[in-house]
């Protein structure tokens, strides 16, 4: 698929405006879907966003980019906190924020054996050194979420 016809056509249908500019695959980027860049105005996208949700949510991201675009060619608030870039996202549908495609990290539970304080961590801890906050009891891990 050609990326930037392929925006070209959402920016057409779902905003009835013309994409003048590049939009191109970015593999670094991690944790958002897409950028803008308003000094050249083109656009990047996360290509792992595309391989595990498909062409609906990725397109919903393109929206969100393209509101991005045309409201910085219109001289209105292009970004998130602005009013006119709300306003625009649910008016075309797109998505605020980009789902997560990271696994989700295991949390360990550990319990105060004294007081029964519940200590939730994402790394384990040594707990002959930890002790409780609240009244120093000694800490046990009970399980793994």
């Amino acid at each position: 698929m050609d990326l930037t016809s392929y925006v070209q056509q959402v920016s057409r249908e779902d905003f009835g405006k013309e994409f003048r500019h590049q939009a191109a695959w970015n593999k670094r980027l991690k944790t958002t879907g897409g950028r803008f860049f308003p000094k050249d105005r083109h656009l990047d996208f996360n290509p792992k966003i595309y391989e595990h949700f498909g062409l609906e949510t990725f397109r919903k991201i393109v929206r969100h980019e393209l509101c991005h675009y045309h409201l910085y060619d219109e001289q209105k608030g292009y970004r998130h906190r602005d009013k006119d870039f709300k306003d625009l996202l649910k008016q075309v549908d797109g998505l605020r924020y980009a789902p997560s495609h990271t696994p989700v990290r295991k949390s360990l539970i550990y319990q105060c054996k004294k007081c029964k304080t519940n200590y939730y961590r994402q790394r384990r801890i040594d707990t002959k050194k930890y002790r409780c906050g609240k009244c120093r009891g000694i800490l046990e891990r009970i399980k793994e979420k």
